[in-house]
């Protein structure tokens, strides 16, 4: 049995909903960006922050991606999108009263990432996926679940 960590969208975060391309569309951000830096620094840095490939497999059924590792220091990652349930407690007007107000408790939904290490995954492999957890998480402005049980807050919190 592997290990997951999630990415949580929370109020606060700068959407509120994903979806897988959305995601892909971060990680070749990142590819981009670490591109970028390799080229200023005359190295294929790339190759090294990226190691993997981003395969969408038939049976996934456009919920999650496999990023398989390009040599043996790496083997897979699996990436999917998703969302949970969570309460929220409310106060809003009583209806026919006038300035009373009632607290009620409202069911809503909440996107998230999920990045699963399956049990062929490498100490390389978990590296790399805190690595891009941290990333999307900062780039979202989520909340981050990581695969020991923290969690990390880069969302903007009410102080």
């Amino acid at each position: 049995m592997g290990e997951t960590a999630t990415i949580k969208l929370v109020e606060g975060s700068t959407q509120q909903t994903i979806t897988l391309e959305e995601v892909k569309a971060l990680l070749e951000r990142y590819i981009e960006q670490t591109t970028k830096t390799g080229q200023q620094l005359g190295w294929n840095y790339q190759e090294h922050a990226f190691p993997y490939t981003i395969e969408a497999r038939p049976e996934a059924e456009g919920n999650w991606f496999l990023l398989r590792g390009k040599n043996p220091g790496y083997r897979a990652i699996v990436v999917g999108v998703g969302t949970e349930p969570y309460t929220v407690t409310v106060e809003r007007p009583k209806e026919g009263a006038d300035g009373e107000t009632e607290t009620v408790t409202e069911t809503r939904q909440r996107a998230y990432i999920a990045v699963h290490l399956p049990d062929v995954s490498t100490h390389g492999d978990k590296a790399k996926a805190n690595e891009f957890c941290k990333y999307l998480a900062k780039t979202l402005q989520a909340e981050l679940h990581l695969f020991n049980g923290r969690v990390m807050y880069y969302n903007p919190r009410k102080g």
